[in-house]
């Protein structure tokens, strides 16, 4: 059988701060709307440094960075993760809409498919995920171009907002790459 050794930081071949900002990132955008936990935001800085994407949007009252809170989960990610603020959820997604992004809700809602079911060919991606208790807003999820949806097949009807945009990006991420 196998022995597995765990690494040490020195020997995970990450990148630096300067680095990390001058890499090329996955076309993949995060928004982030009506967040109420600030952890949950700094957990989200931390899985989007993680998976290269190119940015982080913070919408209605979403905490924005510097904030104790949001730092103590992001561990630094709130530093190496672009990000901005747009107190418009929907002027900036008209935005991304103008430049060929494609808006992607993750919620389960009517006519939402597995978020497993995207290709290559519907990057760039706007990943928008909502409030820990009601989600997306209807005015938000109508401007979404599709609506992505994670399977619960447990009691539980929903998965913790940080938990479930990491593992749409991560997938997305996955599917950019090539299934790699």
């Amino acid at each position: 059988m196998e022995e597995f050794r765990k690494l040490h930081g020195t020997e995970m071949n990450r990148l630096s701060v300067e680095h990390y900002s001058a890499a090329p990132k996955h076309p993949l955008f995060l928004m982030l709307h009506n967040i109420r936990s600030m952890w949950n935001v700094g957990a989200m800085f931390r899985t989007a440094d993680a998976a290269g994407i190119e940015k982080i949007i913070l919408s209605g009252y979403t905490a924005t960075p510097p904030r104790k809170e949001i730092e103590k989960t992001a561990l630094g990610a709130q530093e190496t993760v672009l990000w901005e603020y747009h107190a418009d959820p929907l002027e900036a997604l008209a935005l991304f809409r103008q430049q060929g992004v494609k808006i992607c809700g993750l919620e389960i809602a009517s006519g939402s498919h597995p978020y497993t079911t995207m290709n290559f060919s519907d990057f760039p991606i706007c990943l928008v995920v909502g409030n820990e208790v009601d989600g997306l807003d209807n005015e938000v999820l109508n401007s979404c171009d599709e609506v992505l949806e994670i399977p619960q097949y447990g009691t539980k009807h929903s998965l913790n907002v940080a938990v479930a945009a990491g593992i749409a990006m991560f997938e997305l991420v996955r599917i950019f790459r090539g299934g790699v």
